[in-house]
């Protein structure tokens, strides 16, 4: 496997899941809790993350061929929609919005485990991760690919896990400004990212349509 993608596939995914801007929404989430509770929401956020991101990797060009949706259109679709994400980083509109999703969950019930929803869905496995995982194992199709991107999937989750565990201290050793200038970095990055999904699409589609004719 060409280590240039595995680095890609990383690089994408860490910026798209942002384990470091989850992490003062899991602070957030958890206040009062104990730290064996956290650690316990942070396992099953974690876990059907990882399940619902694994599932689409496996399943999801197969669902896109059912439906007639050519992969080239599904990169094209993916990078914008990855570049509008990288925007939103950029302008700190995607903080709002998870802020807003976790004021939601904590209003329909004090007594609700945030695990499930906000957390695992749509924060760790949302449009922009399953659709990363769709486009990263439809860049190298078959089963030696979708090991290696699940493999930096899990890398990814496991680094979420893990800042979640020490969300305390990573928020008073970065605090708010810190972590306004690590998530503009990696939106950057994204956008970049992004563009090149766009272009390989692209480059893909003129490729099929030169064949086709």
């Amino acid at each position: 496997m060409d280590s240039a993608f595995l680095i890609s596939a990383f690089v994408t995914l860490f910026v798209v899941v942002d384990p470091i801007g989850l992490t003062p929404l899991f602070v957030a989430m958890t206040s009062g809790m104990s730290p064996r509770a956290r650690r316990a929401i942070a396992i099953r956020a974690c876990v059907v993350a990882v399940a619902i991101l694994a599932l689409f990797g496996a399943l999801g060009e197969s669902v896109l061929g059912f439906i007639g949706i050519s992969m080239p259109a599904f990169r094209i679709a993916g990078g914008l929609l990855l570049f509008l994400t990288a925007l939103d980083m950029l302008f700190e509109r995607r903080t709002k919005r998870r802020e807003d999703r976790a004021e939601e969950a904590e209003d329909e019930d004090d007594d609700h485990d945030p695990s499930v929803f906000p957390l695992a869905i749509p924060l760790l496995a949302g449009p922009g991760s399953i659709a990363s995982m769709i486009l990263l194992t439809g860049a190298h199709p078959g089963v030696e690919g979708y090991l290696w991107v699940t493999g930096m999937m899990l890398a990814v989750v496991a680094i979420a896990f893990l800042l979640f565990l020490a969300s305390g201290l990573l928020e008073r050793g970065l605090g708010r400004t810190g972590i306004v200038v690590v998530t503009r970095l990696l939106g950057m990055l994204l956008a970049a990212l992004a563009v090149q999904f766009v272009l390989d699409g692209l480059r893909d589609y003129g490729m099929a349509t030169g064949l086709a004719s």
